[in-house]
């Protein structure tokens, strides 16, 4: 069931800004590169937005974030769904990869008609992140505090680090 809400402009430049990793960029255009950003309905519910001051860069790292993936977890609401762009870093006994990861986050405690409005518009915006290899719905904290679980949701039991941390 289509939910008839549309995907703002800026959510498509920021996942293809996401998606294209250049090397040709400068020193300070990498910094400004999200590492995780999340996205939420507009106030009247027919838009998909990318939510203001929800998003990590990849100069903070280092800086402001230690721990990007618990920093990202920590930006999650705990009352309301969102959807969410993680660039996991990781490595397998074979290479260090990196992946895009669209999060729906539907957590208990969001009220019912934000979860039916979530899902039915999560197809509208996963339409316009073509090329998604990894999809996490999540449902609590539970589910996505241990990074063991993106982990294995990335490769099984083949990744052996997660943002440099070893599992």
């Amino acid at each position: 069931m289509a939910s008839g809400v549309t995907v703002n402009d800026e959510v498509i430049k920021v996942f293809n800004d996401m998606k294209v990793r250049k090397s040709h960029r400068t020193p300070d255009e990498v910094k400004q590169r999200k590492k995780a950003v999340l996205f939420c309905l507009s106030d009247d519910r027919k838009k998909i937005i990318v939510e203001e001051n929800k998003q990590i860069l990849v100069g903070d790292i280092g800086e402001t974030v230690d721990d990007p993936y618990a920093c990202f977890v920590k930006l999650l609401p705990l009352d309301d769904c969102r959807y969410g762009l993680y660039d996991a870093t990781y490595e397998t006994k074979e290479s260090k990869k990196e992946d895009l990861v669209f999060i729906f986050w539907a957590p208990d405690g969001a009220p019912l008609k934000s979860k039916m409005i979530y899902a039915s518009s999560k197809d509208a915006i996963k339409k316009k992140f073509t090329g998604i290899k990894h999809e996490w719905q999540v449902n609590g904290l539970d589910d996505i505090q241990d990074r063991s679980t993106l982990a294995e949701k990335l490769g099984g039991n083949v990744v052996v680090s997660l943002e440099g941390k070893p599992l």
